[in-house]
């Protein structure tokens, strides 16, 4: 076993490799060893769909993978890692030979009385009809370790009352066996309990400095929730920090339209959270609609930003939240370790890292902000000294940065409007050349169901469209969308969750 660790190790070193949502701890969105796909090959003519992984269940988390992964009995893949809303993870061949999954395991068990949270009981159909397996997981490349975040509905007869589980799982990534002596039911300390029910985890995990960092936040606000962080010791499982962000108010849940907490180079942990009361500056406890700067050891608040029209944002339901941070990497300029933020009002916040302003007077008193009109509902992406932002009902943005803020005005816009929601961008790359920006194009709030959209642009210049999924819509269409769900490109493939499967695109000559 020890053997096959070192040679997963030293082959995912020398290879692209996807462990995290977003490709890294500060969720800058960009891979930068692709070598297959550039903005000369990817157009109608010689890129499209390969073929799809059938899955019994909705895919929310993105893919992860990773190349030279010994199977026991089955040889080496390159393997994609899939999770699903039914409980399940499934580990299959990148490349779709042999078409069945490597390895595939189930966290439900019928004749136990276990299975997944159907969507009636959490009052919410935004993810329906179950709930299982919403965030990305994130793996451990050193120990083989997939962690993933499952939520299951126990029952155990009309005597019983039901139980609502969450358990945080560690799999060897080349069995699905379960490691560390887990899985590990999701509890918290002191006087305020968790609950299971009401609790959704959205936001990626992190894995950073050996921790495994868990988020939630709630089911269309409903019924009585907090927003949570805690912090599990990779090696253990053991729970090593916990922190409600709002233990008075309660609310302030940590939803990030999927996207992940970031961590910076120091090992501390960003977040951002949603409605909820904000009394932090008057010496409270609670961190309604605020990017918070943790202690990666000990969630220990370090520092925060908190916008100054916070109390309106709250009782309009205008989160800060609803966005991802991004961290970027260091720049030149005053402001050299910049973070980044938006929310539901339109605002894009440019933050010094160093001292991100606490409270605020006057948002003036900011790096700098951006507005939008319509919201937004993801995180940006940064390459090669770019930031690329999809707001909702808008087009697809990229912003120079110099001296340590962003240009004013976008330097190229995508010609093609999205609806509600927007997309957070994925950009692959070789290095600094060959960039394309790729997006996924989803329904609205409460629209119809409809074939997701996948885009690709040339990250040079986004106003030139290079390829999109209905341009051969008989070759090419995607599975019925879900809501932000972000591509996956790696070793010249592209992944696109959908209902029930994942469809994958690559350059034809490759069927």
């Amino acid at each position: 076993m020890r053997s096959a660790a070192l040679l997963l190790l030293y082959t995912a070193a020398c290879a692209a490799q996807v462990l995290t949502a977003q490709y890294d701890n500060a969720r800058t969105g960009a891979t930068l060893r692709e070598t297959a796909l550039t903005p000369a090959n990817v157009n109608v003519a010689s890129f499209g769909k390969l073929f799809s992984f059938k899955v019994d269940g909705d895919v929310y988390a993105q893919p992860l993978y990773l190349p030279g992964v010994p199977i026991p009995g089955k040889g080496v893949h390159n393997v994609i890692y899939i999770a699903t809303e039914h409980n399940s993870v499934y580990a299959f061949d990148a490349s779709g030979v042999p078409a069945e999954p490597l390895w595939h395991v189930n966290f439900l068990n019928a004749a136990a009385g276990i299975g997944a949270v159907p969507a009636r009981d959490v009052a919410c159909r935004l993810i329906a009809p179950e709930i299982g397996i919403t965030p990305t997981p994130v793996i451990d490349l050193k120990s083989g370790t997939l962690y993933v975040l499952a939520r299951t509905k126990e029952t155990h007869g009309v005597l019983s009352p039901d139980r609502y589980v969450q358990k945080l799982h560690a799999l060897a990534v080349t069995t699905g066996a379960e490691k560390l002596g887990g899985p590990v039911e999701i509890r918290a300390p002191g006087p305020i309990a968790f609950d299971g029910l009401r609790q959704l985890p959205r936001a990626a995990l992190l894995l950073s400095g050996g921790q495994v960092y868990l988020t939630w936040g709630s089911s269309c606000d409903a019924g009585h929730y907090y927003g949570w962080v805690m912090a599990y010791d990779a090696r253990t499982l053991a729970q090593s920090a916990v922190l409600n962000v709002s233990p008075d108010a309660a609310e302030s849940g940590i939803w990030q339209s999927d996207n992940g907490p970031a961590a910076d180079e120091q090992g501390n942990v960003y977040v951002a959270t949603g409605n909820g009361r904000f009394t932090a500056a008057t010496g409270g406890r609670d961190y309604g609609d605020t990017l918070l700067k943790l202690s990666g050891s000990s969630l220990q608040v370090l520092d925060y930003f908190t916008p100054s029209d916070e109390r309106a944002l709250n009782s309009q339901d205008a989160d800060l939240g609803s966005g991802g941070p991004m961290l970027l990497p260091p720049q030149l300029g005053e402001i050299r370790r910049m973070a980044l933020i938006g929310g539901k009002d339109g605002s894009l916040y440019v933050l010094d890292r160093a001292r991100l302003g606490k409270f605020q007077e006057s948002t003036g008193k900011t790096v700098q902000t951006l507005h939008f009109a319509d919201g937004i509902y993801s995180a940006p992406a940064y390459w090669n000294g770019r930031v690329y932002l999809l707001p909702s009902e808008n087009s697809l943005q990229s912003f120079p940065v110099r001296q340590g803020k962003l240009a004013d005005r976008p330097d190229a816009t995508g010609a093609q409007r999205f609806g509600k929601f927007g997309a957070t961008p994925a950009i692959s790359a070789d290095g600094a050349r060959n960039g394309i920006v790729w997006l996924i194009e989803t329904k609205a709030w409460n629209g119809a169901d409809r074939p997701a959209v996948l885009h690709a642009y040339d990250a040079a210049n986004v106003a030139r469209e290079l390829w999109n999924s209905e341009q051969n819509r008989d070759r090419d269409r995607a599975g019925l969308t879900l809501r932000f769900t972000i591509p996956t490109v790696v070793d010249g493939r592209v992944y696109v969750d959908a209902k029930s499967r994942v469809d994958v695109y690559g350059l034809l000559s490759n069927r």
